[in-house]
């Protein structure tokens, strides 16, 4: 075995022993846990290798050895392939989220199934909207001069607003701007969509102008600014039971995702298929730095809506948190895709 692969193993070993116990890793305990095939003294040559390239350090207080974030970064991208889920837990999955009865039910089943499953803090971000197409108008009179606007996306996402007609509503007619409504915007993209108010408000028959005219600032409003991109966060207890791997203070990463907008930038470059990893010092952010960021995107086919993940100590059990996310997004996925 070449001395690369072979120091490669130590340093998985290293990883492995390091995220279980939370001790410092010696020469002869690797020597009595793991089937390495090789002498203390060889191993013990190989750590003194990859402490030197940076891969491993050595804590004040101890004699054994620790990943560094270079070594946990190493560990990750040698992984040879994210080990799926067992049968068991993929139909845990499944009967955990098939009861959901709406988007933000699915959403809140998701995040608090990553917390369970991966015991870290989870992070569901809402579908975002520059992705979505519209999927159906609605248009409800609730008085005698006002509508009910129903926006309802292909990610779920439902958006109301009322809306003052100044006039008596006539039945026949909002029946009519229904079909206006639907036929001029289901599937078409919501960043497209405010264009085409304009046009419809030209296009209209002259009975339905003025009911065109009294929805048109509502629906642009409803089309163009629905909704800011929101985040569901759950399992922030678990960062408390790790609170030795945050040497300072956890409350700068409880700060952190609080604010919401530093997880949602780094859930910006998220997409469906491929598991993110970024360790410590590779989040561009000072609360995170201690912390790893374990995302991918959901969607349907290759088109994410949105991005889940874990965000946990540094110390993480990467390839069972990897397998848990990617095997929760594909579910999602698919789920979204069927409503």
């Amino acid at each position: 075995m070449a001395h690369d692969e072979r120091r490669l193993q130590v340093l998985r070993a290293i990883v492995q022993d390091f995220v279980s116990t939370n001790d410092p890793v010696g020469s002869k305990a690797l020597a009595e846990r793991h089937d390495l095939g090789v002498s203390p003294a060889t191993i013990r040559n190989d750590m003194a290798v990859l402490e030197e390239q940076g891969y491993i350090t050595q804590p004040h207080t101890s004699a054994g050895r620790v990943p560094t974030d270079k070594g946990y970064r190493l560990f990750v991208d040698r992984l040879s392939a994210i080990k799926p889920l067992s049968v068991a837990e993929r139909k845990a999955i499944e009967r955990f989220l098939d009861g959901a009865v709406d988007l933000h039910d699915v959403l809140g089943r998701t995040v608090r199934l990553l917390a369970q499953l991966t015991r870290q803090v989870a992070v569901v971000q809402y579908p975002t909207l520059s992705r979505s197409s519209v999927r159906h108008l609605e248009v409800v009179p609730v008085a005698a001069t006002r509508l009910l606007l129903v926006l309802i996306t292909d990610t779920g996402r439902v958006e109301q607003r009322v809306v003052d007609t100044h006039v008596e509503i006539d039945h026949e007619a909002v029946a009519e701007l229904r079909g206006l409504l639907n036929s001029a915007f289901v599937g078409v993209k919501l960043v497209d969509a405010g264009n085409k108010v304009p046009d419809l408000l030209e296009t209209a028959p002259p009975h339905l102008r003025a009911l065109v005219g009294a929805v048109s600032a509502t629906l642009m409003e409803t089309l163009v600014e629905p909704g800011e991109d929101r985040l569901v966060i759950g399992g922030t207890a678990n960062l408390a039971r790790s609170s030795l791997d945050f040497p300072g203070s956890v409350r700068p990463l409880l700060e952190a995702l609080e604010e919401q907008v530093v997880v949602l930038r780094l859930m910006g470059e998220v997409d469906p298929g491929t598991v993110l990893v970024r360790i410590g010092e590779e989040n561009a952010h000072e609360a995170l730095v201690e912390a790893s960021f374990v995302s991918v995107g959901y969607g349907s086919g290759d088109r994410a809506l949105g991005g889940l993940g874990v965000v946990g100590p540094t110390r993480m059990d990467y390839p069972g948190n990897m397998a848990a996310v990617r095997a929760v997004a594909r579910y999602v996925g698919q789920l979204l895709a069927e409503s």
